[in-house]
């Protein structure tokens, strides 16, 4: 289980900032199209968000071509800022943790507040526990929480007396806590950790990094991390930043390779098959 909530994107005056600063290396500012929605509350008909920022078709058409140009080029990505609150489980965490370029995270503590309420079946991602995994974790519910309620209240557990705020006690519910506990973090981050993040975990065997990269798919402008995403596989794959060469950009023009037609591509590679011909086809595609 993974909920998103709570999410926080770039603000308006943040994006002017953004945009400005992606413009800098070619001083082109007044080729910027780029503007603030009406703040009134309505539906903007240009862009098709509320109280948003309208961005325009040059500053686009730059960002993704910096986008695929390679991380020394797009470092705008690394300044659009997200901000989201996320619950998952223990064991999905520890991967996140993997990325600690680009985030920051503030978390719900367990060292502090693990006895703040009492243990319930939801407090844990068990959706694809059977019959003898959930009787299992019913088990550990019943154990922790009569834990708890020693370290709260003190008492005897067979035989041994115990005081109330007995660390002792406490290390019980510490060093049985199941790694499908699902703790709350609000996280900050940011579209160059997300391409990475999607690149990796897309079709990861988790449910929960599924739903995560779905999430990734539904933000503003999320064409410009799914299109790094392929970017970065496909340079993995053939020695290149998509795409390729500006000879063949420049050929290929902006639009005139869809990221479908690359993702086709990439399924029907064989590195047997040699490098040449699968970037001639792709081209040709």
């Amino acid at each position: 289980m993974i909920k998103l909530e709570h999410v926080v994107l770039a603000s308006p005056e943040q994006m002017k900032f953004i945009i400005e600063g992606m413009r800098n290396p070619m001083n082109s500012w007044e080729k910027s199209d780029s503007r603030t929605c009406r703040q009134d509350g309505a539906f903007c008909m240009e862009c098709e968000h509320k109280n948003d920022y309208c961005l325009g078709e040059n500053d686009h058409s730059l960002m993704q071509r910096l986008s695929n140009a390679g991380t020394d080029h797009r470092k705008f990505m690394r300044m659009l800022p997200v901000y989201v609150r996320i619950a998952a489980p223990l064991y999905w965490w520890k991967e996140f943790d993997t990325y600690k370029v680009g985030t920051v995270a503030n978390s719900c503590s367990t060292m502090h507040k693990i006895q703040a309420k009492e243990f319930t079946m939801d407090d844990f991602s068990c959706e694809h526990l059977n019959r003898i995994g959930t009787s299992s974790l019913w088990d550990i519910i019943d154990v922790l929480n009569a834990a708890r309620s020693l370290y709260l209240k003190g008492g005897d557990y067979k035989g041994e007396h115990y005081d109330p705020k007995d660390k002792q006690v406490w290390w019980q519910m510490i060093q049985l806590l199941p790694s499908s506990y699902n703790q709350t973090r609000n996280v900050m981050m940011n579209y160059e950790v997300l391409a990475n993040i999607y690149k990796s975990r897309k079709d990861h065997k988790l449910d929960e990094w599924r739903s995560f990269c779905k999430w990734v798919e539904e933000l503003p402008y999320s064409e410009l991390i799914i299109e790094t995403a392929v970017s970065l596989e496909v340079g993995r794959m053939f020695g290149e930043p998509f795409p390729w060469t500006k000879e063949a950009g420049k050929r290929m023009g902006a639009n005139s390779c869809s990221m479908k037609d690359v993702e086709e591509a990439i399924k029907r590679f064989d590195p047997n098959d040699g490098v040449k011909s699968h970037m001639t086809m792709i081209k040709e595609d």
